[in-house]
């Protein structure tokens, strides 16, 4: 009887997510075309400033890595890739920047205005503030250890945010797995887009605030509390009270390699010992049937790891805004629209 309700309800997930599939790739059907060649007569060093000013700041921090891969998704997760996350608030916007999720969550956005200063003494009200943002996430991962991939160029800022879209669209650490992927497929990506982009989490920090339910809820029974888990979970209880206090105190979501970008996070995920419950849901959930295979495999195979999360890190770049293309600009400030 059991089985059969969940099954009958896996069929009933399933054939909403087909229904949200469909709605979203037709939202994005009609955008126009990224080229890779985009900048190529405009401003042929783009690329290249960006890469300095990379390196320049994840030799001082490696955490900027983490923090401009963190401002491209949840840019991209509302509106589309269209720089709106960057923007402050003014008399008469109301920017994305202190909407909850978002509050304590973003950091980068100096680096983004060191490399936006010298691209217009370069290449002035050429390039676009939602593609600095893209080119500086995908050699943010690079730095670090990840892979490389080409960064389809020629998007619009938009002149507008989407501060109550932030909450609605962007996945949270404590969110049940159907949830999550029916944010991801709202977006045009797939279960495997999600699981490889999840892998984003072997670099970056976590909140008290967004892991306390998980190391006080269900990780002794996920993990099955061997000797190493045990010890790992009294630190995590250390830096993050149960009787609340604390919510701030941060530690690495990939204990094992905090500051280098590979597969460890799945190998923390196999062993029940995700920081985040969104995280280890991924494996654990029963509704992971699909989701559990990928992050095995990604846990095996670092090779194939990359190959999908350069392929998932395209798809999300190329989460447009049709609106930015007819109405956007090339802002002089990625703080504030022109005036």
């Amino acid at each position: 009887m059991k089985m059969a309700l969940l099954c009958s309800v896996q069929f009933f997930i399933m054939i909403n997510l087909v229904v949200l599939s469909i709605f979203s790739t037709s939202l994005h059907a009609t955008d126009p075309p990224l080229t890779l060649d985009y900048y190529k007569s405009t401003c042929p060093t783009v690329l290249e400033i960006v890469r300095k000013d990379m390196e320049c700041a994840v030799q001082s921090d490696p955490r900027n890595a983490a923090f401009i891969l963190r401002l491209h998704l949840h840019d991209c997760f509302v509106q589309g890739c269209d720089g709106s996350v960057l923007l402050d608030d003014t008399i008469t916007l109301q920017g994305e920047k202190k909407a909850s999720i978002n509050k304590h969550a973003l950091n980068g956005f100096g680096i983004i205005d060191r490399i936006k200063n010298k691209l217009e003494s370069e290449c002035p009200g050429i390039v676009s503030c939602a593609d600095i943002l893209t080119v500086a996430a995908r050699d943010a991962v690079l730095l670090v250890g990840g892979p490389y991939w080409d960064v389809p160029l020629g998007r619009k800022d938009s002149k507008s945010a989407g501060y109550a879209l932030a909450d609605l669209n962007l996945p949270t650490g404590d969110e049940g797995l159907l949830s999550i992927i029916s944010k991801f497929i709202y977006q045009g990506l797939s279960v495997t887009d999600m699981v490889a982009l999840s892998g984003a989490h072997t670099i970056g920090m976590g909140r008290c605030t967004n892991f306390r339910a998980r190391i006080y809820g269900d990780f002794e029974a996920t993990s099955g509390m061997n000797p190493i888990s045990k010890t790992y979970l009294s630190n995590l209880r250390s830096i993050c009270p149960a009787a609340g206090g604390g919510d701030d105190n941060e530690t690495a979501m990939d204990y094992l390699t905090p500051n280098l970008f590979d597969n460890s996070f799945y190998s923390i995920l196999l062993r029940g010992e995700g920081l985040l419950n969104s995280d280890q849901e991924l494996y654990s959930s029963v509704f992971g049937v699909e989701t559990k295979k990928l992050v095995q495999k990604y846990a095996e195979n670092s090779v194939a790891f990359f190959e999908q999360f350069s392929e998932s890190m395209v798809k999300l770049g190329n989460i447009t805004n049709p609106d930015s293309f007819v109405n956007g600009e090339v802002r002089k400030n990625c703080r504030f629209v022109n005036t």
